[in-house]
């Protein structure tokens, strides 16, 4: 079985005739989908299944939650899902691309159903390469249902907000993510915090790295900018 008869893709989408169209020739090129048109009715059905979708399909305007309340959302609680934004509004393109909203592409409209699919299948293949890279390069593994860390099995003992901040940046290896990304997964409530609070969890979190790994750097600074989560080669 290939990998495009397993990758469920959320549409979440209120014109119901863009929504049909994209959900059948996704479905042609193999995918299972399912189409959501309110944005309140997205987190709960994402919260009753036994494993998120691999990919979304995040329409910016909807009915009930918005589209940019429900990608931070879906940022913070599962980090690993594909995120493609839907957009008619043309100025909300480079933030989207900033990714504050942590969107991994994004297609203006109108577009062409075959282009969702492409756009689709290049978001997917780059996610499990990412998430393939992980694994082997540094034995570091999360358990989200406890929030521990391990490295080389051993608990690293990190805070939620420690363990937000790796899990997200875990999740984009390789990726230089500011200060103002990171500030977004730090804390559920959003609450408004500085950069150098910012800085003190990353310190903190490298220094409890250091403590099982003295000589692997994995979080690095990159100076003026953020941080990047660089697994060793």
């Amino acid at each position: 079985m290939s990998h495009l008869d397993t990758d469920h893709v959320l549409i979440v989408e209120d014109e119901p005739k863009i929504a049909r169209l994209v959900a059948d020739y996704l479905e042609g090129s193999g995918y299972t989908t399912h189409h959501i048109d309110h944005g309140d009715e997205v987190l709960p059905w994402i919260e009753a299944r036994d494993q998120p979708p691999e990919l979304i399909l995040l329409d910016l305007m909807l009915p009930g939650t918005d589209g940019l309340t429900l990608s931070r959302e879906v940022r913070q609680r599962w980090p690993h899902v594909a995120l493609i934004m839907l957009t008619a509004r043309v100025e909300e393109v480079d933030r989207l691309l900033g990714l504050e909203l942590g969107a991994d592409d994004y297609i203006c409209k109108p577009f062409s159903p075959r282009e969702v699919v492409a756009r689709a299948r290049a978001v997917l293949r780059r996610s499990r390469a990412a998430k393939a890279d992980v694994a082997p390069s540094v034995p570091l593994s999360l358990d989200d249902d406890g929030w521990v860390a391990l490295a080389d099995g051993q608990d690293l003992g990190l805070t939620a907000v420690e363990f937000q901040l790796l899990r997200v940046m875990m999740h984009s290896p390789g990726r230089i993510l500011s200060r103002e990304q990171l500030m977004d997964h730090m804390y559920r409530d959003h609450r408004i915090v500085s950069e150098r609070t910012v800085d003190s969890h990353i310190k903190k979190l490298r220094r409890k790295i250091a403590d099982v790994w003295p000589e692997r750097e994995i979080i690095r600074s990159v100076y003026g900018v953020g941080y990047k989560y660089q697994p060793e080669e």
